[in-house]
């Protein structure tokens, strides 16, 4: 037996002079822990680097854009195969991106892409969005505020027309709010009985 077959038969030799042994040598729970480790990537990680793969593919179809626009503006009948080799690439880095396009599950709002086209910050859409949000939050505080001025009120006449069922009423309202405190407190402590201290912010 010669020794390429001997190699391959044993395993295959690292660069470094170690042998690698032969993967169908390997046991069931090496295996196993080998298929655990390549799952073990979480969703958000695969779709961080789904996203870096994207963007790598439009950088290097930038630069295919611009080798193609030097091309271009400098032809003449020496360039025509470089030309065609880089619209060919471009072709392929085009295919490329709509391939690992399809991995990522990034919606980006059309508002963004038509202040992009009109040449505009696209920051001005998260500002327009924040301050919508303020404005709606404003709106809510204000009903919420009229509401507890109406229960209020309800409670006062209540009172004159009911006293006893108000009394009864306030009564089980603070039970309930001392048993929400209780369970509130009971969920932050600590497994070594320490309380969750919230930081100031």
């Amino acid at each position: 037996m010669d020794s390429s077959q001997h190699n391959s038969a044993a395993g295959s030799i690292g660069g470094n002079g170690t042998i690698n042994p032969k993967s169908n040598d390997a046991s069931p729970a090496d295996l196993a822990a080998n298929a655990a480790a390549s799952i073990a990537g979480s969703p958000a990680e695969e779709s961080k680097q789904n996203l870096n793969q994207v963007i790598n593919s439009i950088d290097k179809t930038l630069g295919i854009l611009h080798q193609l626009n030097l091309t271009v503006s400098s032809y003449n009948v020496s360039s025509q195969l470089p030309l065609l080799q880089r619209m060919n690439n471009l072709v392929l880095e085009l295919d490329n991106m709509a391939k690992l396009g399809e991995k990522c599950n990034i919606q980006v709002p059309m508002e963004v892409l038509n202040l992009i086209d009109d040449g505009k910050n696209p920051d001005e859409f998260t500002r327009d969005v924040l301050n919508s949000c303020i404005a709606k939050n404003q709106i809510t505080k204000g009903k919420t505020d009229a509401f507890k001025g109406l229960r209020g009120h309800l409670l006062e006449d209540l009172e004159q027309a009911f006293p006893e069922e108000v009394e009864a009423y306030r009564e089980i309202r603070a039970a309930s709010a001392a048993e929400a405190k209780r369970l509130a407190q009971a969920q932050s402590l600590l497994p070594n009985g320490d309380v969750k201290v919230k930081p100031d912010v």
